[in-house]
Parts: structure tokens; C-alpha cells; sequence
């Protein structure tokens, strides 16, 4: 491989400068993607196209010198898969048309088989493979069982998560048997991705933030370990780093890390330091500059990236990224400040 930063530094390898990718870095904010998805004419016939979904992966490599290409897709394409009926409203999010809100609805599900059920992003993983030829790894992904399960629950977003924590608190062994099934579920498909090609994977935890310490360790992360316990964990003579990221769920960090994990993705509200310092550089950390720093002039943006890559200080098992996704409405330019600024700037910090 000619650049292979990034596993070297998710596996906690020396490395000669920090790597740097962006969660969403294939999205909106880009020209050429908002043209491809305009081509598509759905953002879920963008999802399963592979030839489309290869392009727009392959989008922001053909204009930043990034780390790592992330496979295009969405979280929810195991409820798509399930046959809850997934919609994408303009300018609302995702809608599941068939919620899930009773021990009746659950019993009704089948793990999808990705071989079939999946097929469209397993054929975009070996495709966007194909086509990188080497150039950087390529990260594969899925949402969590507890985040993927707000929207089954739910029907959509939500703000108050009113429904799923009605029936944590009042029919726990239905929400358990939920989330079994979506852990079983997402073994396989990130394992099918893992054959296709996904040389690093990561598990979205977007909503996980949003429950008490008791409630997260029993419906989140409990299912979190399960994957990692379930996953491929070795593929073409090397090791498949495997990448928790819990928004909101900084103070879990010590727990993340023990559940066999290589990396945590960290956001904006942890102090790396203080999250290096809580894993005792057991496992990588990946992270975590506040995306809206992004809106600012590119030598701000500058002083920020430095401050970052000097919280997380020497030595190896950083990756740099933003503590979220980056915004639709971000300047392409000040993502390539960003960028530009670690590979400035990251160097000493593995000398010597």
C-alpha cells in the first residue's frame, strides 16, 4: 500500500506525521457531490448505486490529500435491509415507515443476509477498492444497535427519544431483543464489508450520548462489545483496526476501551489529553476538532489544529479528524486548511 498512515497509527505504529481523514468527508459540501447526487436523483439511489457510491467516496481524495477513503453509505441500511421502509424527507431525515414498538414488530424481523439484502454496498467496497489501487485504506461502517434502534423505534430523528426509553424503561427484554438482533445483524455486514475489502472499520454511536451511565452500558455499549467480539479481526496479512466513536461519550472513554476495540473516535467536548490520560494509551484515539472551527479563516483554523495535535502531545496512536461531521455549508477550502495545517504541524510530534 502506498500510504498506509492510518492503520499504522489506529494500531498505535510509529508513524512519520498524524493522519488525517473527515467524518462526512464525502458530502454535501462539495461541489462534485452535490452534482453526482443531483445525477441520482435520491440520495438512497445514491446509497445503492455502486458505481456512484464509488465516485463520491473517491470525490474528496481526488481534491484533498487525505489519509483514508470512508465508504459512502448510510447507517440505516439495515433497517432499509429489514423492510421497515426507509425514506429520506427533504430537509426532515431519514423516515422509517414501518417503526418498530412492540415485542410483536421484533419478533417479525430476519437478520438480513448482506450477501443479498446488502449486496449494493458490498459491491461498492469492492468496487471503491478496486479503484483506489492501493492509494489509501479504506474505512468501512455501521451505526450502533442502540443508535440505529432510536430511528427503528422512533420513525425518524427525534430530539426527545421519547419512544425507544419508553420501552427501556417499560419493556426492556423487547428493546434487548432489538438490539441482539441489529448486533447480529451488524457483525455480518461489517464482516461482509470486511471481505470485500475494508481494510479498518468503525462503529457510529451517534445517540449514545443521550442515555444515563446505567442505561448506556446496558443497551449501548454491551452491543458495541458484542461486534467487536464478532468482527474479522486479521484480512490479507494484516490486522482490521476497529474504531468506536461515541458522540457525547467522553466520560465512557475507559469503558470503550476495554472492549477490545484498537481506536476511539473522541468529539469536541473532551480534552484529548484528558482522554489519552483516561485510556493509558491502551487504544488509538481519533479526533476531535469542533467542526464549526471549519466556518473560521484558514489560519484559525491553524491555531486550532495546532492546539489539538498539541493536547493529544507526542507519540503515536493519533488520528486526526473533526469531532463530528463536517458541516454541508463549509468552505471546501478552509477542509484543505485543516488538512494542509496537520501535515505542517504533525511532524514533531513523532520525531526522535
Amino acid at each position: 500500500m502506498q500510504n498506509d498512515l492510518l492503520l499504522r497509527a489506529l494500531l498505535r505504529e510509529p508513524v512519520e506525521r498524524t493522519p488525517v481523514w473527515m467524518m462526512r468527508q464525502a458530502g454535501r459540501y462539495l461541489p462534485e457531490y452535490r452534482a453526482t447526487r443531483e445525477r441520482a436523483g435520491s440520495f438512497l439511489k445514491l446509497c445503492m448505486t455502486p458505481e456512484l457510491a464509488c465516485e463520491v467516496t473517491l470525490q474528496p481524495l481526488a481534491r484533498y490529500p487525505l489519509d483514508a477513503a470512508i465508504l459512502f453509505s448510510d447507517i440505516l441500511t439495515i433497517p432499509h435491509a429489514l423492510g421497515l421502509g426507509l425514506q429520506f424527507e427533504t430537509g426532515e431525515g431519514p423516515r422509517i415507515e414501518r417503526p418498530v414498538r412492540n415485542r410483536a414488530d421484533v419478533e417479525r424481523l430476519r437478520v438480513p443476509d448482506p450477501a443479498t439484502d446488502l449486496r449494493y454496498v458490498i459491491d461498492a467496497v469492492s468496487l471503491i477498492r478496486r479503484e483506489l489501487r492501493g492509494r489509501v485504506p479504506l474505512i468501512g461502517f455501521a451505526g450502533s444497535p442502540w443508535t440505529v434502534g432510536t430511528y427503528v423505534v422512533e420513525g425518524g430523528s427525534t430530539r426527545e427519544f421519547s419512544k425507544i426509553k419508553a420501552m427501556m424503561f417499560s419493556e426492556p427484554a423487547t428493546l434487548h431483543r432489538l438490539l441482539d438482533l441489529l448486533a447480529t445483524s451488524t457483525t455480518q455486514y461489517l464482516n461482509a464489508q470486511i471481505e470485500a475489502g475494508a481494510q479498518a472499520v468503525m462503529i457510529f454511536d451517534t445517540w449514545g450520548g443521550v442515555l444515563a451511565p446505567a442505561q448506556y452500558r446496558e443497551f449501548s455499549l454491551h452491543y458495541m462489545a458484542d461486534i467487536v467480539a464478532g468482527l474479522t479481526r486479521e484480512r490479507e496479512g494484516r490486522r482490521v483496526p476497529v474504531i468506536l466513536f461515541t458522540k457525547g461519550g467522553g466520560a465512557w472513554l475507559p469503558e470503550m476501551a476495554k472492549t477490545g476495540c484498537d481506536a476511539l473516535g473522541v468529539d469536541w467536548t473532551t480534552e484529548l489529553a484528558d482522554a489519552r490520560r483516561s485510556v493509558n494509551d491502551q487504544v488509538a484515539l481519533q479526533g476531535n476538532l469542533d467542526p464549526t472551527c471549519l466556518y473560521a479563516s484558514p489560519a484559525r483554523i491553524r491555531e486550532e489544529v495546532g492546539r489539538v495535535l498539541a493536547s493529544y502531545g507526542r507519540g503515536h496512536g493519533h488520528v486526526f479528524n473533526l469531532g463530528h461531521g463536517i458541516h454541508p455549508q463549509i468552505p471546501p477550502e478552509h477542509a484543505g486548511a485543516m488538512i494542509a495545517a496537520v501535515h505542517e504541524l504533525s511532524p514533531p510530534y513523532h520525531a526522535g
